[in-house]
């Protein structure tokens, strides 16, 4: 065995989901041992809920919220459909319209229950920033009460939202302001007080802990949904129905331990490592387009693409070459297909179509950038040796 098939993978597709952390595993198979249902009121019972409820406070802690307005779920989109309702209300009642950025996740703009007629989509700019001054032109004409979904962070740009800016001026007009923190969480502060937002949402598996597992947070004030989504024997307060993972439970508190106290230094170190690849990328490829520069973005990630190779082909050669990379959100079925964010962006059909995503995390290390950076420039390389063969071909 030799090249590439003869060397460890390259996984560099955090933003999709992060490898397991050990102190995840670790909290895991320690609650795997407990056999007792959380609901269950014999000393089997409340040792599984007394780890689900620690758990529940670590989570807490993470955003900022208090232990009783913690919901577990099983992951962001499942917390996006639960929150993103008119039957979350507070004592003046729920909302009237949902308004959305265009380049929000697929699991809020598809996972929402807000009647179509009831929502509004408001544009990004060339960089890929929620539009403040649509937001303020949109409040100043409507009469109604808003809720406001927006993500701190773009899950393929990286591309940082101005939640708290957007926040103040929705709740001037009495709104309410729902985040998506998925991406930010272990990243930076995805506190409901620094985000200033009624509601967070984050996800296990995006922090090093397991899939099948997330939270979402409400700010107190006497917040509530009326509706659960899932209906059963009254669990997590009544608001979401089932016997809860326990077990995913505890590796995601576990993960987000790890991830929050790490993520000061985790940040520089990304953001060291996503500086070398860009400018390594940009000293092969001075075409290269990089989305959402020129704008503050997370540590960890860059989407970039040349606008004559398509990301499939690259997806494929890549994976072939022993880099796991993807083409954007990996919530479509597995597919690669044409990306809602940069069409919002304004970006070219051509130059969209062979965008790639890179993102770094808590296992990435710099010559895992250094090799990816040759192996694509090789990749590139070949590519377009082989067009210009075939293309001399068929002239002669």
């Amino acid at each position: 065995m030799s090249g590439a098939a003869s060397q460890e993978r390259v996984y560099l597709d955090y933003n999709a989901s992060a490898p397991l952390r050990p102190e995840a595993r670790e909290a895991m198979l320690a609650a795997f041992d407990l056999p007792g249902n959380a609901s269950s009121v014999h000393a089997e019972g409340r040792a599984a809920r007394a780890l689900m409820e620690d758990a529940r406070a670590i989570i807490a802690r993470f955003l900022g919220a208090g232990p009783r307005d913690v919901v577990f779920l099983s992951g962001a989109t499942e917390a996006a459909n639960l929150l993103l309702t008119p039957s979350l209300r507070d004592s003046g009642g729920g909302a009237d319209e949902l308004w959305m950025g265009e380049a929000e996740h697929p699991c809020v703009l598809a996972g929402h229950r807000f009647p179509g007629e009831r929502t509004r989509l408001l544009p990004v700019d060339a960089r890929g920033r929620f539009d403040l001054g649509a937001l303020e032109r949109a409040l100043s004409e409507y009469n109604g009460r808003v809720m406001l979904a927006l993500q701190a962070a773009n899950n393929e740009t990286g591309v940082l939202q101005p939640v708290a800016e957007a926040a103040r001026l929705v709740h001037a007009r009495n709104g309410f302001v729902v985040c998506d923190a998925v991406q930010l969480a272990g990243r930076g502060d995805c506190s409901l007080g620094a985000l200033g937002v009624d509601a967070v949402f984050i996800s296990s598996h995006k922090l090093g802990g397991p899939k099948g597992a997330g939270a979402i947070a409400l700010a107190g004030r006497g917040l509530h949904i009326e509706e659960p989504l899932v209906r059963g024997g009254g669990q997590e307060r009544g608001a979401r129905g089932g016997t809860e993972n326990v077990a995913a439970i505890a590796g995601f508190a576990a993960a987000a331990v790890a991830a929050g106290r790490e993520v000061a230094g985790e940040a520089t170190r990304l953001s060291a490592l996503r500086d070398r690849l860009e400018a390594r990328l940009l000293a092969d490829f001075p075409d290269l387009a990089i989305f959402g520069a020129g704008v503050v973005r997370l540590p960890n990630a860059i989407a970039f693409a040349l606008g004559d190779v398509s990301a499939e082909t690259l997806l494929m050669a890549l994976d072939m070459a022993g880099f796991a990379v993807s083409s954007g959100s990996a919530c479509s079925s597995g597919k690669v297909r044409a990306s809602h964010v940069l069409a919002a962006m304004g970006v070219e059909d051509h130059i969209a179509k062979g965008a790639l995503r890179i993102s770094l995390g808590w296992a990435t290390r710099e010559s895992d950038v250094d090799r990816f950076c040759e192996t694509f420039r090789k990749t590139i390389r070949d590519i377009r040796a082989r067009r210009a063969g075939l293309a001399a071909r068929k002239i002669v």
